[in-house]
């Protein structure tokens, strides 16, 4: 167990070291660009418009670009980075204006292997329909459990390790990020296939979720270390995590080289595109084979033993160190699968795992601590609520919906939706 704890451990330190060491790839020396198209909407038809100044600035650079007759703009830059792109209004003709004036100001991030960049300016009538409530209510709901089975990977982790060792573990979230940020380094910079690359996160984040048991958790464990004292080393270890990432990788949002920007499909009264719906089919696979796990294998039956009463397994011949052990890695494979999905929504950034972690505990504490089915009806609960109350609140409050779920449902049943009433004294 030791000799695989250090070969986990040596592969990766070695693949960061190739990461971080690497020479720049040979697309950097390419010619990176910001362009776009112009066209007036006017009814059914589109007419190209002329003559019209846009500017792209970001990191001390300063491009401006005027559109052709067939209303074509490209702005040359100097490589990888964010740009903010800027449609001067006032060198548009008479009567042309921006279909939404807000939107005169673009945010974009060039990057390897996408090294042209397309940036669209709507001007003219809007071409959007109006939408009926009903079909809006349709939209969320699928968008909630999209986003509920996402949460569903991460809280699924975050409950079974608390279930055995009872740690609340808020360096949980940096496991997701961890997953999507090896994820993105092994598709964009060493450009491998997606799903390869997809595999080399998982495979990472396994062996991340190892040494992290192996170096940090058991010795502490061996110790004696009370749960509100390694509570407290997981909040350091998770603010040390992240400026790591933040160190290495930046602050910028980064996205993955393939499956990005894909058009929704219509299902009936739905939009979604392919990469939501894979995630999704992922996701109810992956859970399903974690319960079924739980459920009727002799692991998943020893881990249950562990989490009943960690004293009688060991006397009944159950190795517990052994069984922690696997669930970290579990653990660790599913926060790591939560955060590679994430990324296609909220692409991959040093904070995406701690966005998210306040959700994955609440969705945690709603179903009822230390269950599989508790986590996972409560992620569900958390991603309908995250959605549907945008009908009624802003979208940039839609958390506090959840939380105030939360709070609501405690009041009623302390325990979770599904957890136990445990016996005190």
């Amino acid at each position: 167990m030791r000799r695989f704890a250090s070969i986990a451990g040596a592969l990766l330190v070695g693949f960061l070291a190739v990461v971080l060491l690497a020479p720049p790839s040979a697309a950097a020396d390419s010619a990176f660009s910001i362009g776009g198209r112009l066209n007036n909407q006017v009814g059914a038809q589109k007419v190209p418009v002329a003559n019209v100044l846009v500017t792209v600035t970001g990191s001390g650079f300063t491009g401006t670009a005027t559109s052709g007759p067939d209303g074509v703009w490209v702005v040359s830059v100097p490589g990888e980075g964010a740009y903010d792109v800027t449609l001067e209004t006032a060198s548009l003709p008479q009567g042309i204006a921006l279909t939404d004036p807000s939107r005169g100001t673009v945010h974009t991030t060039v990057q390897t292997p996408t090294v042209n960049r397309i940036v669209i300016f709507p001007l003219g009538e809007s071409t959007q329909k109006t939408t009926n409530p009903w079909t809006q209510v349709a939209q969320l709901t699928v968008e909630g459990v999209r986003y509920g089975l996402l949460i569903a990977l991460g809280a699924v982790g975050l409950s079974l390790i608390y279930g055995t060792t009872g740690l609340t573990n808020f360096a949980h979230g940096e496991l997701l990020t961890f997953g999507a940020l090896m994820t993105w380094i092994a598709n964009v910079p060493l450009h491998m296939p997606f799903v390869l690359a997809a595999i080399v996160g998982l495979g990472l984040s396994a062996a991340f979720g190892w040494v992290q048991n192996t170096g940090l958790w058991r010795p502490l464990r061996k110790r004696g270390t009370g749960l509100l004292a390694m509570m407290i080393v997981s909040i350091g270890l998770a603010l040390l995590l992240r400026n790591v990432f933040l160190f290495f990788f930046g602050g910028d949002k980064r996205a993955y080289g393939e499956y990005a920007g894909m058009a929704g499909l219509s299902l009936g009264p739905v939009s979604l595109t392919p990469t939501d719906l894979v995630a999704m089919v992922i996701s109810v696979i992956a859970l399903a084979l974690v319960v079924l796990a739980v459920q009727k294998t002799r692991m998943g039956k020893a881990t249950r033993a562990v989490a009943d009463n960690p004293a009688l397994a060991s006397s009944a011949g159950i190795k517990v160190e052994g069984v922690i052990q696997s669930v970290w890695v579990v653990g660790a494979l599913m926060a790591g699968l939560s955060g590679i999905l994430l990324g296609f929504t909220q692409q991959v950034s040093y904070l995406m795992g701690f966005q998210v972690l306040l959700l994955i505990f609440a969705a945690v504490t709603l179903g009822g601590l230390g269950t599989i089915w508790g986590a996972i009806v409560g992620s569900l609960v958390v991603g309908l609520f995250l959605q549907l109350t945008t009908l009624i609140i802003p979208p940039e409050l839609k958390n506090v919906g959840a939380l105030l779920v939360l709070i609501v449902i405690l009041l009623v049943r302390p325990y979770g939706l599904l957890g136990r009433r445990e016996r005190v004294g």
